[in-house]
């Protein structure tokens, strides 16, 4: 018997790599194949043993006519380099299918779109899947339409939907230093710095929340902080959004003090909810942050009582716009607030407060004008609501006929026969009203942005931007046409707010094409109208002269901040979104400029935009000073800075990409001693005790695995979801700490 082992018959080539064979799994049949990637085998080996080939009856005549009957070497060659050829051919068209795939049928006659889905992963940024517009919908397939993010859609008004896409190289290059042995460890002190900060604020932020459900109850602050967040309440947000009548309401304020009897419980809460608002603005660092959580906590157990019909009025109708208010300027499910808005259309609908108190039954002067008031307040919320979360709009302008409220002060309404005051007189509801006149072009924007059967032409855009122009020059005149001889004129607050909100809505309308006007000539204005409009919001918040040097964290005296500067610093929402807006894109424009430019020396940085990026700093230190237990904002810009500053030294990417990684070590580094601060202010004594002595720096990943364990168990969000902290899911916080 000889010793030589036969040849092994097969039929067809072994396609499946050596070690999925021996272990009978499937093959994806790539080199490597996934599955030696997932055992992290070194060496992914396709088995090419020579076979017998397929015999046919030509062949086998062939081999009859032939005078050589046995296989040669030279032949067991050639068949073997025949089965490699075929194993090549069939892994090419695997990978060419799997490239080219056509889309599965839908339906409908209209294709599913699959290919106009961008997956954008990232270490540090998760994953994001970019939407582009559907050539069905006759929408630019160039063009982005919404970002989706852990299960949540952003339209185009939502500011991350951009910034995803125009920041996501910093975000390569930060994975890039993560690769490289020489960086690596550095880098993965920044991801573990970003996991401590993480820890230390799941503590804070436990500290905090109140237990739920949590009723109301009749605990007021001492009467002379009561009264003054009643004036910061009532000197700023009610001087642009009208929802009480502020003589009534001051009326019954005081009567709690003076009487002994039991307040009524609905004006308790509408009460809190005022004072919560208020506390925004009480001073710099949101001293009653936890108090102002409670508040909203209480008024969120009454809302949801069951047994509404009894109580539905114009009363709670206030309490509910005064809600979501407070729960953006407290942060409490702020980014819900999208959802709650439509509860509170449909409840003022219940109501009729969408038809203008003509077609209703005769009611007082009071009950008309506080229906206008409220209304044109309800949809002014409604929309900041959906640009914020950047979602279709609620409700559409043949939803409601309810015309603007009349130019009344609160003391007329009390009488019947008063005569609404000449537009050139200033009254209580004046800015309001005016602003109101701007809402169509406004809601046009909005649905323009977000609506997904929009089809976002550069034409309509520049029709849409227009119209609000127009109606932007016209508030103006109307604001600069208040005579002081007939009273007041519009505080600074009112008008910082209106030129805050409408520069915001013309920023929005070019934000689809500022990515595209970054490299092709054709949207340039796009990219004008955004700069241009992120630097007026900017300044309209903080202007020029504000003294950012100054931090009561480094010892000196902090600078004195207006109303609405502590509303964005202390804050969230709307106007904070601006502010978020506006570094954006002023930091995308720098950054272009630095790039577009072609000279051999280094160049020279615009002072005025460096020194926005540096504001910037200096106000992200300010957010968590006042409580914010999110780094994410000093981190973003501190590596815009990084990025800009690199550039302007005309430095590599290599070189760029270790100083983004030492700015985000330094920014969590800095979070942590402000994170750090916050816990040992707010955990109790016998808390204290409770963590057995240990120092922040003792817990673990898996000491905190359970933090139920640690803190009460009567803790409870009943929004489910934190603006400041949705970038850290459960899921995805190994992979994603930066957006």
């Amino acid at each position: 018997m000889s010793d030589t082992q036969p040849y092994r018959k097969r039929r067809r080539p072994a396609v499946s790599c050596t070690l999925c064979r021996q272990r009978k799994i499937r093959c994806n049949r790539e080199t490597p194949c996934s599955n030696c990637i997932r055992s992290r085998n070194i060496t992914c080996e396709y088995e090419t043993l020579p076979v017998l080939p397929h015999r046919s009856r030509e062949s086998d005549r062939d081999e009859v006519s032939s005078t050589t009957t046995s296989t040669t070497a030279p032949v067991q060659d050639m068949e073997s380099m025949r089965n490699r050829v075929t194993l090549l051919e069939n892994q090419l068209e695997n990978v060419l299918r799997r490239a080219i795939r056509p889309d599965p049928p839908a339906p409908s006659t209209a294709e599913t779109p699959i290919s106009s889905i961008e997956t954008s992963n990232s270490r540090i940024g998760g994953t994001f899947y970019i939407h582009h517009g559907d050539p069905a919908l006759g929408q630019s397939p160039n063009m982005h339409r919404s970002l989706t993010h852990k299960k949540i859609m952003y339209g185009q008004s939502h500011w991350m939907s951009m910034s995803v896409i125009m920041v996501k190289d910093i975000a390569q290059m930060i994975d890039r230093q993560a690769r490289d042995p020489d960086t690596q460890e550095f880098s993965e002190k920044v991801f573990s710095g970003m996991h401590k900060c993480k820890r230390i604020a799941r503590l804070v932020k436990s500290q905090r929340e109140p237990p739920w459900p949590c009723p109301p109850t009749p605990e007021l602050p001492p009467k002379s902080i009561t009264d003054d967040l009643v004036d910061c309440y009532l000197r700023t947000f009610e001087s642009v959004y009208r929802i009480l009548h502020i003589p009534s309401f001051r009326r019954t304020y005081e009567a709690i003090w003076v009487t002994e009897n039991e307040p009524d419980s609905t004006f308790l809460v509408q009460l809190k909810l005022v004072l919560a608002i208020g506390a925004t603005t009480y001073n710099n660092n949101f001293t009653l942050r936890q108090s102002a959580m409670r508040w909203v906590h209480e008024a969120e157990t009454f809302l949801t009582n069951p047994h509404l019909k009894h109580r539905l009025n114009i009363q709670y109708i206030q309490i509910y716009c005064l809600q979501l208010l407070a729960r953006q300027t407290a942060a409490v499910g702020e980014d819900m607030v999208f959802i709650s808005t439509g509860n509170l259309i449909r409840s003022a609908m219940f109501l009729g407060l969408h038809r203008d108190p003509a077609h209703l039954p005769a009611r007082t002067l009071y009950a008309n004008e506080m229906h206008r008031r409220i209304w044109t307040t309800i949809i002014e919320l409604c929309l900041q609501a959906s640009i914020y979360a950047g979602c279709p709009p609620l409700l559409s302008q043949d939803d409601y006929d309810t015309q603007p409220a009349g130019n009344f002060d609160d003391d007329q309404l009390e009488n019947d026969d008063a005569v609404a005051r000449p537009e050139v007189c200033l009254t209580q509801s004046s800015v309001s009203v005016i602003l109101r006149r701007t809402f169509p072009a406004r809601l046009a924007i909005t649905g323009f942005l977000n609506n997904f059967t929009s089809k976002g032409t550069f034409e309509e855009t520049l029709q849409l931007e227009s119209d609000l122009r127009t109606g932007y020059k016209a508030l103006r005149d109307a604001l600069r046409a208040f005579d002081s001889s007939h009273g007041n004129l519009p505080t600074d607050f009112q008008i910082r707010v209106v030129d805050t909100v409408m520069n915001r809505y013309l920023c929005a309308i070019h934000l689809p094409f500022f990515a595209p006007a970054l490299k092709d000539a054709t949207y340039a204005y796009s990219r004008k109208a955004v700069f241009d409009t992120a630097l007026k919001m900017w300044y309209a918040i903080f202007p020029a002269s504000n003294d950012f040097g100054s931090s009561s964290s480094n010892g000196t005296t902090p600078p004195v901040r207006d109303d609405l500067q502590r509303i964005v610093t202390c804050g969230h929402g709307f106007l904070r979104s601006a502010v978020l807006q506006s570094i954006l894109m002023i930091a995308v424009e720098m950054r272009t400029q630095l790039q577009e430019d072609d000279g051999l020396s280094p160049t020279p940085l615009r002072r005025d935009l460096f020194t926005i990026i540096e504001e910037a700093k200096s106000w992200s230190i300010w957010c968590m000073e006042a409580g914010e237990t999110n780094v994410k904002g000093l981190t973003f810009v501190c590596l815009m800075r990084a990025y800009t500053q690199g550039l302007a030294k005309g430095l590599g990417k290599e070189a760029i990409g270790r100083s983004l990684v030492e700015a985000s070590h330094d920014a969590l580094q800095r979070g942590t001693e402000l994170l750090e601060g916050m816990l040992e202010n707010k955990i109790p004594e016998q808390d204290q005790a409770g963590l057995g002595g240990l120092s922040l720096d003792d817990l673990t990943p898996e000491m905190l695995a359970d933090w139920q364990s640690i803190i009460p168990t009567d803790v409870h969000d009943p929004y489910g979801y934190d603006m400041m902290n949705w970038t850290f899911d459960q899921t995805e916080i190994q992979n994603s700490w930066l957006f």
